[in-house]
């Protein structure tokens, strides 16, 4: 039982008969002590069993949050390589091409304007 650690059973205990003699052990004392032994035992099997469903449980949600971590560590190394970094300068010229086209689409557009009004 549990891998050869634990000796006895509830049912061993159970089973265990004691020698009487003149001088020997009251036989409801005895009786009375392994009651509480086998109560003892079956607790300390269903706390066993419990223990074991709890690790199986934190495990498997261990597996879980180690692959999710990795999965994450792995997006952040595509999204740094990827990643440009922009400064002022990026900012700059992307508003002064803006502006441009902008006001140059206005330029033509007063143009034109005038020349029909013409």
């Amino acid at each position: 039982m549990f891998n050869g650690r634990i000796g006895l059973t509830p049912q061993d205990i159970y089973d265990k008969d004691f020698k009487v003699d003149t001088r020997g052990y009251r036989l409801q004392e005895v009786d009375k002590y392994l009651d509480q032994i086998i109560k003892d035992y079956v607790e300390f099997i269903n706390i066993i069993r419990e223990l074991k469903t709890e690790n199986k449980e934190l495990s498997r949600e261990n597996m879980e949050l180690k692959h999710e971590l990795r999965n994450l560590k792995a997006n952040i190394d595509i999204v740094k390589k990827s990643e440009k970094e922009i400064t002022n300068v990026d900012i700059l010229r992307r508003l002064s091409q803006l502006e441009k086209y902008i006001y140059d689409k206005e330029w033509l557009f007063l143009r034109k304007r005038c020349f029909f009004i013409k």
